[in-house]
């Protein structure tokens, strides 16, 4: 099972980021293939110039083709997800996250942008032909603390992307062991 993961904070030591990491973690001790794609991947050449056949559009194309899901995190910017994740999410091919399970991910500074996930980012998701957009994680900034140690959450976000990770790994093994052969009915 492969699940890739794409940052669209352009900061690499987000919030966003860090949520991201900690669903990295927790699906590869649960023996998941995790493969990683942020900003940071890409020049803003190949992403202001859209271009599609750059080596390292490519490989993030070539991923999602293989993959099973996939987990985008967003901090939330003016009530929408990044402009630069959208120059991502840009370049991907039309039908590119079909058959794909897609949990979203979204952090803010106030709980007043909680439905940017819904209103801005999953129908972007939907018109990528994504085959099921989870109902996501979004959280405030309340919510993760920045310390010595990294980030550490709060026991409710905590709880909360336990909860997430879950669905969306019961979700990608579903998928996994059920037939697509569709039933011949008997006549």
């Amino acid at each position: 099972m492969l699940v890739i993961t794409l940052a669209g904070s352009p900061q690499k030591n987000s919030r966003s980021s860090a949520v991201l990491n900690f669903a990295h973690q927790w699906l590869a001790s649960r023996d998941v293939n995790v493969a990683s794609y942020g900003l940071q991947n890409f020049s803003a050449e190949e992403l202001l110039g859209a271009n599609t056949a750059s080596p390292r559009v490519q490989s993030l194309i070539n991923a999602l083709i293989h993959a099973d899901g996939l987990i985008v995190a967003t901090p939330v910017y003016k009530a929408a997800y990044s402009g630069a994740l959208k120059t991502i999410l840009d370049l991907l091919p039309e039908r590119a996250l079909e058959h794909k399970v897609v949990l979203p991910i979204a952090t803010a500074g106030s709980p007043g942008h909680l439905l940017a996930l819904d209103y801005a980012l999953k129908p972007v998701l939907s018109a990528l032909k994504a085959q099921e957009v989870l109902h996501g994680i979004f959280a405030d900034d309340s919510q993760i603390t920045r310390n010595d140690q990294g980030m550490t959450f709060s026991p409710s976000l905590q709880l909360r992307l336990d909860e997430a990770l879950n669905t969306f790994l019961h979700t990608l093994e579903r998928r996994r062991t059920s037939s697509f052969t569709p039933a011949i009915a008997a006549v």
